[in-house]
């Protein structure tokens, strides 16, 4: 008993110690967005100048409004493409289907100056002007893996009777799609979506070889601010960006408690209404 009582206290050590090691850094990103002086060196007073230049910014302002117009465009083309992906999959009944499936996770695998080198190539070899619509495809190309993995992972949890029923009842493919199966593998499409948000958001390699000379994302830009030296500006951005990155997962945090509560009465009153239907 002692013995399991000392190794409790060792693994709440080591966790305490791991988390204590990860979580500095940002720590001292939040705390120094806040100093009044420039430097590093020490906390010299509280202050918010660096969020009222952030603000003022323009261009950081410009390559942030680029990077969010560029995720939502790349994570909706790919949920589109992903979740179709993903039903076409699961409904083959081909020798090939494990090689298919492979091929449609590839880019996951591939390192991603490769791919940026690939992308670039391909689309010299088109004549296609580098901008947003080279950055929109680029991303949708590793952004489509994600949600796809999801959904088919949703998918192979689904009843099939359910699909084969509406179909049974008169209902095309497409109409049990729409009714059936897309409400029911919404979570995965969504939680992939997030996910395939979070890597448009942050991609820095694959945009640098696509990126066209009169537009710039957000990565970018703090990729070549960093290089003259990392301001307080900075640490104000990652701080907002922090912030709003908690809020969505506390506010996706209550609506799936919220959902499995509302899940959980209606499980109670069906129960409670079966001996009624029996009677």
């Amino acid at each position: 008993m002692k013995q399991m009582r000392a190794n409790t206290k060792l693994q709440n050590a080591y966790l305490a110690f791991l988390f204590f090691l990860m979580y500095l850094p940002v720590a001292i990103v939040i705390l120094f967005s806040f100093n009044e002086s420039k430097l590093y060196v020490s906390f010299s007073g509280f202050s918010l100048v660096w969020y009222e230049k952030l603000f003022r910014d323009s261009a950081m302002m410009e390559a942030l409004k680029n990077s969010l117009i560029l995720g939502i465009l790349s994570c909706a083309v790919s949920a589109v493409i992903g979740t179709l992906g993903a039903v076409s999959l699961s409904a083959l009944k081909l020798r090939s289907k494990g090689v298919l499936e492979y091929i449609a996770i590839l880019p996951l695998m591939v390192p991603e100056i490769i791919l940026g080198m690939v992308l670039m190539a391909f689309f010299y070899m088109l004549k296609l002007p580098f901008g947003m619509l080279t950055l929109l495809i680029g991303h949708t190309v590793f952004c489509v893996p994600y949600i796809l993995v999801e959904v088919k992972a949703s998918l192979a949890l689904m009843d099939p009777s359910l699909t084969e029923a509406a179909r049974d009842l008169g209902a095309s493919s497409w109409r049990a799609f729409l009714d059936i199966t897309l409400p029911l593998v919404m979570p995965a499409v969504a939680s992939g979506s997030l996910l395939a948000f979070a890597m448009s958001m942050d991609d820095v390699v694959i945009s640098i070889f696509i990126n066209g000379p009169r537009i710039s994302t957000l990565p970018i830009k703090v990729y070549t601010q960093i290089k003259t030296g990392v301001t307080p500006e900075i640490n104000a951005l990652c701080t907002i960006m922090l912030a709003v990155s908690l809020t969505a997962l506390a506010v996706f945090s209550i609506f799936r408690s919220h959902k499995k509560e509302e899940n959980r009465d209606e499980e109670q009153i069906d129960r409670a209404s079966e001996p009624d239907q029996e009677l």
